[in-house]
């Protein structure tokens, strides 16, 4: 193991996760869904404190682990979260109740988001975060920027992909994805942006413009 990859797994080890959101991730990855990793959730809820968001979307609700990760950051926000799993869903409802979570702070839409998105409201949101069908990423994020307010973020899951965007000899369609994705926000002045190595990549984006 290289001194990077230590350190990398050190600081996934260094997060100690509350005992529901540790049943919600061994529920997870007991029926095959990839839940993102602590240190993921770690910087989700840091970005949710720090930015005092009170209204969040997320796309992807898996079992519930990121969504429980940000309210844990924002324990006053309302955090609607989009999945077209719908049996999926209603196992992560039960870990939001479990952990305590009020069903007036909940909104759980079951749907595929491509359809979902466009009905939501623009520049309504100070946290969007997105985990879903990587193929449909940059349609996500474009959605993203269009529905959070100015001055909130966009966060992206799995953006250096399994480690393979880094990688010039992979050149799938989701790794050219990730690619264009990175290219083109790296271009643009609407957003201030960062790319984290945490978990397999973190984009971050924060919205300056209209």
């Amino acid at each position: 193991m290289t001194d990077k990859q230590l350190s990398w797994k050190f600081a996934e080890d260094f997060v100690v996760e509350r005992e529901d959101i540790a049943l919600a991730r061994q529920h997870s990855l007991e029926v095959g869904i990839e839940p993102i990793s602590p240190s993921v959730g770690a910087h989700l809820a840091l970005i949710a404190a720090a930015s005092d968001a009170t209204n969040i979307i997320e796309i992807g609700t898996g079992l519930g682990v990121s969504g429980l990760w940000l309210l844990s950051g924002a324990p006053g926000a309302v955090l609607t979260t989009i999945d077209a799993e719908l049996d999926y869903q209603q196992v992560a409802r039960r870990f939001f109740v479990e952990a305590g979570v009020p069903s007036g702070r909940l909104r759980l839409i079951g749907g595929r988001a491509a359809e979902v998105l466009p009905r939501m409201n623009e520049s309504s949101y100070d946290l969007v975060f997105i985990d879903a069908d990587p193929q449909s990423v940059i349609e996500y994020v474009e959605h993203g920027l269009r529905l959070v307010r100015r001055g909130g973020t966009v966060i992206v899951a799995h953006a250096l992909w399994r480690d393979r965007v880094a990688d010039p000899a992979r050149r799938d369609d989701t790794v050219a994805g990730f690619r264009l994705l990175l290219k083109e926000i790296a271009a643009a002045d609407a957003v201030r942006s960062a790319l984290s190595a945490v978990g397999d990549g973190l984009l971050q984006l924060t919205k300056i413009a209209d």
